[in-house]
């Protein structure tokens, strides 16, 4: 099944702590990722961030939001117990727990209005029943900014010449960290002689391993088949190398992709356009950044000591 949304958690979070006992945080993860029988893919789902398991992250929101409706309490750091009002709850047997049912509680609703509209009136608070945390609404935020920006750049990259193109994949390798990030461990190979290789970078500061490239700036809706691959291979033999990157603003086909699965001799990378222009935003290369939110959360450490 589907990882549950964060509300789904809430009334199996009262279930479990109807016993009146104090219950960890970690050992909710545990209990929940078997009641609800979370696959392992499942649990290894991270956030885009990669701070944090999905699931966990839902767990955790869960049990802020039935805090904050006065419905448990937390006696110890990452430990909670149920209230009154939180048993009461549970009497009421309502078959769901999500943000419109805990507006009912008024400590629950002064927190929804500090966040959304703390200078206006109660009919402006916005109750968000899709199910989304609000890590999950900014991440969702997020990946729609970065998709459209990835088809930016790879447009903009599409109106460069295959000069201009030849020359970026070297840069990204670069501000990847390759050649020791020094430009001048990196090389644009010219047209002539060229025997099919575009690039070649110094895999470390020492030079003691190169990566060979080449670079096709191609129609995006093209694809590249086994027969370029091939070629590709056969120029790196003949370099002595054994390590290479194809890297393209199209895409790849099934065949090109299996033919480089089985190759031992040499170490091929395949990057397509899609992959390209989200490594040069993850690397910002060609972008700048023009927003910068940060995200906080308790330091336990420093109340601790």
């Amino acid at each position: 099944m589907a990882i549950p949304k964060y509300h789904e958690f809430m009334k199996p979070i009262l279930l479990l702590l109807k016993d009146e006992m104090p219950h960890k945080r970690s050992d909710m993860y545990e209990k929940f990722a078997l009641q609800f029988r979370l696959t392992e893919e499942e649990k290894e789902e991270w956030l885009p961030s990669g701070k944090q398991q999905v699931y966990k992250n839902r767990i955790g929101w869960a049990l802020t939001y039935l805090k904050k409706a006065n419905l448990i309490e937390s006696p110890t750091r990452a430990t909670f117990i149920i209230t009154d009002s939180g048993k009461s709850v549970l009497k009421e047997n309502s078959e769901v727990i999500d943000q419109e049912y805990l507006m009912k509680f008024d400590s629950f609703k002064g927190f929804k209005k500090n966040i959304d509209n703390p200078d206006d009136d109660d009919k402006h608070i916005v109750v968000t029943p899709s199910g989304e945390t609000p890590q999950d609404m900014l991440d969702r935020a997020h990946k729609a900014i970065n998709s459209t920006l990835t088809d930016d750049v790879l447009n903009e990259v599409m109106n460069q010449s295959p000069d201009f193109f030849e020359k970026l994949v070297v840069d990204l390798l670069v501000t990847m960290g390759y050649g020791g990030s020094k430009i001048e461990n990196s090389q644009v190979l010219g047209k002539t002689g060229d025997e099919g290789i575009d690039g070649v970078i110094k895999e470390d500061k020492l030079g003691f391993d190169k990566i060979y490239i080449q670079a096709k700036r191609w129609d995006i809706d093209r694809t590249v088949g086994r027969p370029e691959i091939q070629k590709f291979v056969g120029a790196l033999t003949g370099q002595g190398a054994t390590k290479g990157a194809f890297i393209t603003t199209a895409g790849f086909s099934k065949d090109a992709k299996e033919y480089v699965s089985k190759q031992h001799a040499c170490k091929i990378v395949l990057i397509d356009g899609q992959t390209l222009a989200a490594l040069m935003i993850e690397h910002n290369l060609g972008v700048s950044v023009e927003s910068t939110y940060l995200i906080k959360k308790i330091d336990f450490d420093y109340f601790n000591d």
